[in-house]
């Protein structure tokens, strides 16, 4: 059994997510929009959203389940897709002039 971590997207951004058209392709994630809601264990990710299908905990389209390896997948009114995490570039320093 694999250890299955739950992110539950924040309801203000689940209501564009639910009305944007489909893409294809890897989802680009942005942790701010996610909520951590726990572990869950399963064989797979279909098998972790059958068991808490009907429950009070049953995953939403936009929530996103992650794996220890890393391996993120969002779940969509397709099935489950593939993401990752955006996350921001580092800030540049800014030069520090040299002295003369």
């Amino acid at each position: 059994m694999l250890s299955f971590r739950i992110h539950r997207m924040k309801p203000h951004v689940r209501q564009n997510f639910r009305w944007a058209p489909h893409t294809s392709g890897v989802s680009q994630l942005k942790p701010r929009d996610y909520e951590e809601a726990g572990e869950f264990e399963g064989e797979s990710f279909y098998d972790v959203w059958t068991r808490l299908r009907g429950g009070e905990e049953a995953l939403d389209v936009g929530d996103v389940l992650e794996i220890p390896g890393g391996e993120v997948r969002i779940c969509k009114y397709v099935g489950f897709e593939e993401a990752c995490w955006a996350l921001p570039e580092p800030k540049e320093e800014p030069a520090v002039p040299a002295a003369q």
